[in-house]
């Protein structure tokens, strides 16, 4: 698994995200999303809506995601 893999497989998931993925030893990794659908939405739930972009590969190819979850205006802040 790579950070480019990771980013695309969030950005489709979330139509309209914007992601950023680093990671050099290709199972852990440091991902800042953002999108609008985050807006509303507690830490959690923006959490759990990017790792549901990336299915069973959580706790498996990926061991861990550190994640900054923004909506645009956050971002911009």
């Amino acid at each position: 698994m790579n950070a480019d893999t990771i980013r695309q497989m969030i950005e489709q998931g979330l139509p309209g995200a914007r992601a950023q993925v680093q990671g050099d030893d290709g199972v852990h990794f440091e991902a800042t999303v953002v999108s609008e659908r985050f807006l509303g939405k507690l830490p959690l739930a923006r959490h759990r809506m990017v790792y549901a972009t990336l299915g069973d590969r959580m706790g498996g190819e990926i061991h861990a995601l550190a994640l900054k979850t923004l909506t645009p205006d956050e971002a911009n802040a």
